[in-house]
Parts: structure tokens; sequence; C-alpha cells
């Protein structure tokens, strides 16, 4: 009998228990998103963090809470977003296609040293000892560090300056926050011209600094017939906004330092 009883009573026991159990899962349980696992799939998958979260799942779950904008993945572009913005039955936005490019064009041959490294640096480092190895403050390290970040593999550094594969490139900006000079930048995809200098230095003082860097002779500048180019802090800049690809600034640049993508 007393057998009886205690098997009766851890039955009663684990019934209780697991009614609990099931009224704690109905009431005390996360709904999930049905559109959170949609929006997942046509994202991208790189999990590169370009979006300011720490992977696609993550983009997908805020993405479908209203949390960040169907148009938050860098990567997938305007597909990606009309995808997303058809899951979430709102108005698809018209995402401008951006890539990263290297504002620099000072390889080893045209830019003048200040010391030689006696051991292996980063840019990072590099940067901190007087600025880098280059007289140009303005230059790329070419040690890279924007290399070492890129998942997508669109970038290499040959001769001391490091390049951008336009079409590999996702704009996912690692390289951008990588970069201690700060001289990646993110422009238009459709566009054809870029000027690959960053120095702000005096045009006389390029001389002894750099054979390639824009000397801010202002030929560009008069030549554009749709004002797309101006000088500003002794540098060549390009409003995008204007331009319209005719290639007039490319092929009056003296330097040649105006150059296609």
């Amino acid at each position: 009998m007393q057998i009886l009883i205690a098997v009766a009573a851890l039955g009663g026991i684990g019934l209780v228990l697991g009614l609990l159990l099931a009224a704690a899962s109905k009431y005390l349980s996360v709904e999930k998103d049905e559109k959170a696992p949609l929006i997942e799939s046509v994202l991208p998958g790189a999990n590169c963090g370009g979006c300011g979260y720490a992977g696609c799942a993550a983009l997908a779950e805020a993405i479908a809470r209203g949390e960040a904008p169907v148009d938050a993945c860098p990567v997938g572009g305007n597909e990606t977003s009309r995808e997303i913005a058809e899951i979430m039955g709102v108005a698809a936005p018209d995402v401008l296609e951006n890539v990263a490019t290297v504002v620099c064009s000072g390889d080893h041959s045209s830019v003048a040293k200040k010391y030689e490294y006696d051991s292996d640096v980063d840019c990072k480092t590099a940067s901190t000892l007087a600025g880098g190895d280059k007289k140009c403050r303005h230059g790329c390290l070419g040690l890279g560090d924007c290399m070492d970040v890129c998942a997508f593999g669109a970038i290499s550094v040959k001769n001391g300056v490091a390049n951008i594969d336009p079409e590999k490139c996702t704009a996912c900006t690692a390289c951008i926050d990588a970069c201690p000079k700060g001289i990646i930048r993110l422009v238009p995809k459709k566009k054809s011209y870029i000027v690959r200098c960053s120095s702000q230095s005096p045009g006389p003082d390029m001389k002894g600094i750099c054979t390639v860097g824009c000397i801010a002779c202002r030929i560009c500048e008069k030549e554009c017939p749709e004002g797309a180019i101006q000088i500003s802090d002794n540098l060549a800049k390009i409003d995008y906004s204007k331009c319209t690809d005719c290639g007039e600034c490319f092929q009056k640049c003296p330097k040649k330092i105006i150059k296609k993508k």
C-alpha cells in the first residue's frame, strides 16, 4: 500500500508540474515574427556587419520588428531591398548603389619616403609613427588593414597602395572603418570617374611630396561643363549629383589623378 501511495504521489506531482510547464510555455513564450526567417532568406548571408547588426539573422529580426529599414543591408542592393519591402508590405525605396574606392594614387614609385620600417607593422600602428613612412600625410599606408577585413576578397595591395575591385566590392564599409587615414570613400557605382588623391597640401609643395598628387590647378574645375568639380582644401572634388560622366575632367587633368574606376 505504501508503494502505491508513493507512486500515486509522484504521479500527481509529475502531473502538476507538467500542467505548470504547459501553462508557462503558453503564457511566457516570446512570439517569433514569421517575417524574420523570410527576410533572412533573401539577405546575402555575408554576416559582414555592414548594416550595424551582428549578422544577417539579427538584421532580419530588427527589420521584422520595424527597428531597421528595409534597405539596411548595404550588400544586397536594390533587388534585396525590393524583396524585403514586399515581405514587409511597404513601398520599396530606390537605393543608390555605391562601391568603396581608395582615393590615393601614391605608390612607392611616386611618393617620397621619410624612413623605412625595420619590422612588420600594420596601418594602424604605422599611422602612429609620424603618420607613416610616406611624406604625404594623407596617403595610403599600403600595409593591408583594409584587405585583411574585407570578407569579399575585393581589396589587394600593389606597390604600396590598396586597390578595390568594384565588381567584388559590396560597400559593406568594413574597409572604411579599418583605414586609419580615412581615405577609403563610397562613390556611386554607376559613375565612372574618381579623384584618386586625398592630399590637401598646396600645389607647389606637392613637387617634393608626390609626383601624382593633385596640384589644385583648377583645370578640371574650369573644363567641367556641368560645374560638378570644385577645388576645396587644395583638392579637386566631384559632386556626383551634378556629374554626367562626360569625361572632360579625366581627359584634361595634367597629373592624371582623375581616373576611371
